[in-house]
């Protein structure tokens, strides 16, 4: 059922990319510049070559698309160095494929996928170094992204982009880890109906920033949004999926047209059916039903798997029995099987890990 990962053990004397001198363990989930990013620009109605180039500065007119109107799409993923050595990222392919979707919604020229994950290959060779060491906790992030870069006032698509590749280390992006953190129910919407909250676009995290910065002056960690046209159901937060397990271990996940379709939720939902025998359920949440569930969890690239131990709705506290100690058996398991599969400890399916060195 499942392909060979296809790793190889390193020859003697394979050359490697001497890592660079940084405490891996202390990591935050911030920019760090490396040493190259990749750069490639659509002008005439034809992408050019591209390039890896060493200078991280952006030069663009006052009046460039992105700056006037938000045209920008951009993607996330990870670089890891796997249990024998290798640096591999995961399932590529989707990313490149996300984008492509994002940008033809907001009228930006097609990226052409396989050039895509090429120049994600070409960008994590180049900045190899900086590929932190398998058992430190840590990843390169990688950050893929579009935008309208030519002069434009009229309220038009831009006529020239460029496509760029740049990549950080980080460390895990919830600070303390596998520790479950409260959410509350937001007052705001995420997306609207008919509307963009399907694609990666700059514009809906723009749109979610307000109400992030007032959920964490109340104490919170995360928002959960509700579905903008009915506010009954369950849609996601501002940067990642939800996923849930019930009390006979039933593994459901939101499903709605205004939903991002998160990689990792995908990647969860396969391990859990095909690697866990689990049920499971992509459907309608309802909002009444979270009280009912056995375990929640946040999951998207970044994150991997958050637990949440406790969500406030305007006051109205609803404890998951999986408490605030440490994820659920469940949850446990489906994040304990992805990272074993992306760190290489785990057979992983066809297609889903790209050996890069």
């Amino acid at each position: 059922m499942f392909a060979t990962s296809g790793f190889k053990k390193l020859e003697k004397g394979e050359e490697k990319m001497e890592k660079k001198n940084i405490d891996w363990s202390n990591l935050g989930f911030g920019y760090v510049k490396t040493d190259k990013r990749y750069v490639s620009t659509f002008k005439d109605g034809a992408w050019d070559q591209g390039q890896l180039i060493e200078d991280d500065m952006i030069t663009m007119s006052e009046c460039a698309g992105v700056l006037q109107y938000a045209q920008t799409v951009f993607e996330g993923l990870k670089a890891y160095t796997t249990e024998d050595g290798h640096i591999v990222c995961f399932r590529p392919d989707l990313n490149a494929e996300r984008l492509a979707q994002s940008a033809a919604r907001l009228e930006m020229p097609v990226f052409p996928e396989d050039r895509f994950v090429d120049a994600v290959v070409q960008t994590v060779k180049a900045n190899a170094g900086y590929v932190p060491p398998y058992g430190s906790g840590a990843t390169l992030y990688i950050r893929p992204y579009m935008f309208g870069i030519n002069p434009v006032i009229g309220v038009k698509p831009a006529d020239e982009y460029q496509f760029r590749i740049f990549t950080t280390p980080v460390g895990p992006y919830f600070k303390g880890g596998a520790k479950p953190i409260t959410i509350k129910v937001s007052d705001f919407d995420r997306a609207a109906p008919h509307g963009t909250g399907h694609i990666k676009a700059g514009l809906n995290y723009a749109m979610s920033l307000h109400a992030i910065v007032t959920a964490h002056k109340e104490g919170y960690d995360e928002n959960l949004y509700l579905d903008p046209a009915t506010r009954t159901k369950v849609e996601e937060t501002g940067g990642a999926n939800f996923i849930f397990v019930t009390k006979d271990n039933t593994v459901v996940v939101p499903k709605s047209p205004s939903i991002l379709p998160s990689i990792t939720r995908r990647s969860l939902v396969y391990v859990a059916s095909e690697y866990l025998g689990l049920k499971v359920e992509e459907r309608e949440v309802l909002f009444s039903e979270v009280k009912d569930f056995a375990e929640a969890g946040l999951c998207g690239t970044a994150a991997v798997i958050s637990p949440i131990g406790k969500i406030v709705d305007h006051g109205k506290e609803i404890a998951l029995p999986s408490g605030m100690e440490s994820m659920g058996p469940v949850t446990k398991k489906l994040y304990d099987t992805l990272t074993g599969i992306q760190m290489g400890r785990i057979e992983a399916p066809e297609g889903w890990i790209r050996v890069i060195e």
